[in-house]
């Protein structure tokens, strides 16, 4: 599949090191607004949205971790950078190790959040592919709620969950549909030896879509990795920890 033009949204000074934000399944670009104010003028952020989300083109499915990642690979090539660090999560971290794999000369510093290198059962997420082209995505909005934050953070915060309520309610749902069907026949468990980019690989303590131990096989799988498991965290972590997540990153991009 050739690759597309995504949507994306360039912040922060010029002549400070470039870093790509990869967002999760069902998201899109402003997921990311909660460490943008804590970034400050220390990096220069290009935020995207994957294929088939947010302001992206959707062409139809089913995708592969492999057309994400050209995407990715031709937005450096529009912008102009030859070389960038990339945080991603989920999806997003997916989608980082395929380039970190595939594309060594482009990626600096690789961090990836609540992650996985290998996520079966693949009939699982074919099944909600099928259930999200059958009924939209108002069905399983709030299941993927439900993973996306900790019982605890959902009922003390309603005012901040609802926005991204709303974010899975308009994702695409083909876009959905197609990306779920990438996590299915997505296996990177082999390319994890080829990253060479210093990686920083975080998990939510109580993520139940991609529990700590995926963290754990990334990590031993990436040869001198450095893994950080935070508590009350479910699978956004960078909504429920945003200043914990930010430091995290600036740390390790700008090292």
């Amino acid at each position: 599949m050739p690759s597309l033009t995504l949507f994306q949204r360039t912040t922060g000074p010029f002549g400070a090191p470039f870093l790509l934000l990869g967002g999760s399944l069902g998201s899109n670009l402003d997921m990311w607004r909660p460490q943008l104010p804590l970034f400050g003028d220390r990096l220069r952020v290009v935020r995207f949205d994957h294929r088939g989300h947010g302001g992206s083109p959707v062409p139809p499915g089913p995708y592969r971790i492999e057309d994400l990642g050209r995407d990715v690979l031709a937005l450096l090539d529009r912008l102009g950078i030859e070389r960038a660090s990339y945080c991603g999560l989920s999806l997003g971290g997916m989608v980082g190790m395929w380039l970190a794999a595939h594309a060594p000369q482009r990626i600096e510093r690789l961090v990836l959040i609540c992650t996985a290198a290998h996520l079966p059962p693949a009939e699982g997420w074919l099944d909600r592919a099928r259930q999200v082209r059958a009924g939209g995505m108002g069905p399983v909005a709030d299941a993927v709620l439900g993973r996306w934050f900790t019982p605890r953070f959902r009922a003390a915060l309603p005012a901040r969950v609802a926005p991204y309520r709303a974010m899975i309610a308009a994702c695409p749902a083909e876009g959905y549909a197609a990306g779920c069907e990438a996590i299915a026949a997505m296996d990177l468990r082999d390319d994890l030896a080829r990253v060479a980019a210093p990686t920083l690989v975080v998990s939510g303590a109580d993520d139940p879509a991609t529990p700590p131990e995926h963290g754990e096989r990334i990590h031993a799988g990436i040869r001198g990795s450095r893994l950080v498991v935070l508590p009350n965290a479910a699978h956004l972590a960078n909504v429920e920890q945003p200043d914990v997540i930010a430091q995290l990153i600036m740390d390790h991009v700008t090292d």
